[in-house]
Parts: C-alpha cells; sequence; structure tokens
C-alpha cells in the first residue's frame, strides 16, 4: 500500500508510475479516500509531466473498473457492439444519424453520450429537446433497447466509470482539462466500461474545435488509437473540419428537425453527409460487417434509401419514451420560437473564415447552450440556414436565421453572428472536410 501523495511525487519528479500504482490511486478516487486536493496535484503533474502510452492505458482502464461494467453476454447480440464519439462541435449532429445507420446494417449501438458544455452541443440535449425522451434509463432498459432495436442514446449513469466524473469536475476548475492523458482515460474509460468491441473517434479541427490547433488534435487522435487499441478496444479515429458548423443549424430541436430531414432523405447537406458516411463506415469495417470503407458506404446508403434507417431512429424514440409520430409530426413535437428573422450580411463578399466557436456561443446566449454544468436550456432557440465557407453573399442578403424567445435576445445574437464571418472580396480555399484517418 503506497501513500497518495509518493504517487504523486513520483509524477510530479518525472517516473513512471507502475500499473498497480495507478490503480489504487484511482481506486481511491472512486472510494473517496484520495482527497480533492490530491487528485488536483495529480492532474497538474500529469499535465506538465504527461504519461506513456502504457501509464494512459493503465488509468484508461483503472478508470473503467472503478464501476460498472456492461456485460451483453446474457443479450446474445448477433452482432458487433461498436459506437462513435466527436470531441464535440457546432451544427455535429452526426450521432442521431449514424446509430441508426450503423443499427439497420447489422451494428448495435449503445452510444452514452454528453450533455453540451461551452460552445459546443451535446447529443444529450438534442434528445431531450423530444418529449417524453427518457435521457437516463435504467442499465437494464438501456440494454434491452440496444437488442431490439440496434441503437440507444442515453446520458452516462453514475455507475460507469464513477472515478472519472470526479476527475473532470476537478479538471474543470483547476485548468488540468487540456491534457492528452487525462482526455483520452477520460473519453476511453466510459467507452470501455459500455462494453465496445469496436471505436470511431471524430476529432474535430478548426475554429469551433476543443483542441487549439491541427498538431493538438493530430495527437490526441494518435494517443486514444494506441490506448483503445492497448486496452483491448478496436479503435480508428477520422480528422474532421469544425472551421464552420457541420450542418447549416445548431440549437437542439432544430438540429433533431435537420437529422429527421435527413434520415428522411428530404435534405442532406453534403458535408455533414461525407463526415457521417467517413465515421459510420469506419464503424461497419472495424465491426466486421464491411470488408472495406468502399462496401461500408454502399451498405449506409442502402439503408437510407430503403428507408430502414430513419425506421431505427423512430423506434429508437419510441422505445424511450418519444412520440411515436415524431418522424411524420416533428414540427409538432418540437415546437418553434414565438420570433425568428434574417441576419443580414453588411456588405457582399465570399466567405472567407467563419469563428464556428462565436457561432455556437451565440446559441447559448439565446439560451440554448451552458455556461455552467447546472444551466437550464431552452431547446428550441438557435441558428439555421447558416451560410458556408466560400459562398458569395450580396449585402443584405441572409448570413443566418435566428429563433429566438423575443426580439432583443434577436438584437443581441445579430452583432455577434455578423462579427462572426469575415467577408472578402476575393474567394479563399475551403478546408477539406475530411482530414484523414488514423488507424
Amino acid at each position: 500500500m503506497s501513500l497518495m501523495q509518493e504517487i504523486i511525487r513520483k509524477k510530479r519528479d518525472q517516473q513512471p508510475l507502475s500499473r498497480s500504482e495507478i490503480a489504487e490511486f484511482v481506486q481511491g478516487v472512486a472510494d473517496g479516500s484520495v482527497t480533492d486536493g490530491q487528485v488536483a496535484a495529480f492532474a497538474m503533474a500529469v499535465y506538465f509531466n504527461d504519461m506513456s502510452v502504457e501509464e494512459r492505458v493503465a488509468l484508461t482502464l483503472a478508470q473503467r473498473d472503478s464501476g460498472r461494467v456492461l456485460a451483453w453476454q446474457d443479450f446474445n447480440l448477433p452482432g458487433p457492439l461498436i459506437d462513435k464519439h466527436s470531441t464535440g462541435g457546432v451544427g455535429d449532429l452526426t450521432s442521431l444519424l449514424l446509430g441508426p445507420m450503423v443499427a439497420a446494417c447489422g451494428g448495435f449501438v449503445p452510444m452514452i453520450s454528453g450533455r453540451g458544455l461551452g460552445h459546443t452541443g451535446g447529443t444529450l440535449d438534442k434528445l431531450a429537446a423530444i418529449p417524453g425522451y427518457n435521457v437516463v434509463p435504467e442499465t437494464g432498459t438501456f440494454q434491452r433497447v440496444v437488442r431490439e432495436v440496434g441503437v440507444a442514446i442515453i446520458g452516462q449513469t453514475a455507475q460507469l466509470a464513477p472515478a472519472d466524473k470526479r476527475i473532470y469536475a476537478i479538471r474543470d476548475v483547476t485548468a488540468t482539462v487540456e491534457s492528452v492523458p487525462l482526455i483520452t482515460a477520460s473519453i476511453l474509460s466510459k467507452k470501455l466500461a459500455a462494453g465496445l468491441s469496436g471505436l470511431t473517434m471524430d476529432i474535430k479541427v478548426g475554429s469551433g474545435a476543443f483542441m487549439p490547433t491541427y498538431e493538438k488534435s493530430l495527437e490526441l487522435a494518435r494517443s486514444i488509437v494506441d490506448v483503445g487499441n492497448g486496452a483491448g478496444m478496436k479503435t480508428t479515429a477520422v480528422l474532421t473540419d469544425m472551421n464552420q458548423p457541420l450542418a447549416p443549424c445548431a440549437g437542439n430541436a432544430l438540429e433533431v428537425r435537420c437529422a429527421i430531414d435527413y434520415l428522411t432523405g428530404r435534405s442532406r447537406p453534403a458535408r455533414l453527409h461525407e463526415v457521417t458516411l467517413a465515421l459510420a463506415a469506419q464503424m461497419l469495417v472495424s465491426g466486421g460487417l464491411a470488408a472495406d470503407p468502399a462496401q461500408a458506404r454502399a451498405k449506409l446508403n442502402a439503408a437510407l434509401d430503403s428507408g430502414a434507417a430513419v425506421e431505427r431512429f423512430a423506434r429508437m424514440v419510441r422505445a424511450l419514451g418519444g412520440p411515436a409520430d415524431l418522424v411524420e409530426a416533428s414540427e409538432r413535437h418540437l415546437g418553434d420560437t414565438p420570433v425568428v428573422c434574417d441576419v443580414t450580411a453588411p456588405h457582399a463578399g465570399y466567405v472567407t473564415r467563419i469563428d464556428c466557436r462565436a457561432l455556437g456561443l451565440a446559441v447559448v446566449g439565446l439560451g440554448g447552450g451552458r455556461r455552467r454544468p447546472e444551466d437550464g436550456i431552452d431547446y428550441q432557440v438557435g441558428l439555421t440556414d447558416l451560410v458556408e465557407l466560400g459562398q458569395y453573399v450580396d449585402a443584405g442578403a441572409p448570413l443566418a436565421r435566428v429563433h429566438a424567445r423575443d426580439p432583443s435576445a434577436i438584437q443581441h445574437a445579430a452583432g455577434e453572428i455578423q462579427a462572426a464571418f469575415t467577408l472578402a472580396a476575393t474567394a479563399t480555399t475551403v478546408p477539406p472536410t475530411v482530414y484523414g484517418l488514423i488507424e
């Protein structure tokens, strides 16, 4: 039994920690014998001195084992347990699309998702915009829905990786969030606790990304792939662009509407489609449901065209307490705001830059996101009809449509939105939507 301060001292002095030392420390975090101050000191030592891949694997597995690990043996699933996780962004609703699409292709997707914080929207908040949808069902219900429908998207339960929950809360208030080893262990411990056999990571790059630079995004992708595979879960990562919102909308109920339009084929925005297919194809390949990405894409497009994917989405919503006719009557169930107004371009030009983070924060300002974890959310507010990078806009033409509670909120948002778009006389090159794959 080593003293917790000795473990912290070793990391402070750049000495490697053994698997048993890391396991002991994390166990102490879970049972409360390690103090908040010790967690903070440990996190800061890791922030400055890093961890080897071996240490990262040990930390991830220890956090996984701090609580319940879902067992699926009794469910006799006839396909692989696969999932995707994104580092978050604006207008990123791929989870709502690829979960049902992958399920329609024979995968089982037990997606345990997060709430939005800061400028990024969380998948959980989007689903909470659906009346009656239970985002925190009992574990047995969650597993049964995954078995019967092929996909269930819910929130993190207290039983899964509880040590991570405590470490994360302390990192949040001690300026140690941006540590690649700690981010890696936080993401992967929860995914491993869900019992997955395969994971595809969506790592965002650009002005709306969590990581500040392309190099940092690449470093995180590499870490997650190495540690996920080191912990026995087939893991790949796709680097995708977040220099502009992924979908032409941002806001919870508005993104659910966009998801329904995509799944039914009413509207399938090109960049959203490209990223969704890239991620879903990786999931099918890693789960052994397709030989290569080309075959995977063919299966996914077939699931969309046949209506099989939207049918899985409707079944998931119904199974978790939402309306049976959400797909047919989405406008009635999801509602709209009393005030809807276009924000126009102050002068003509090509859109050469979008401050994606600022657009995310404009949604938060409207009431559609959280500044603090305890904040409430207005599900109907947000932005639609966002112009894209490279587009030419006339003076007075719309940059975005704002959905708000009252006219004063629109006025405030309008200034933020106009400032987020840079319009220039000449066009610049638009970044690729998908940068590459890391295996």
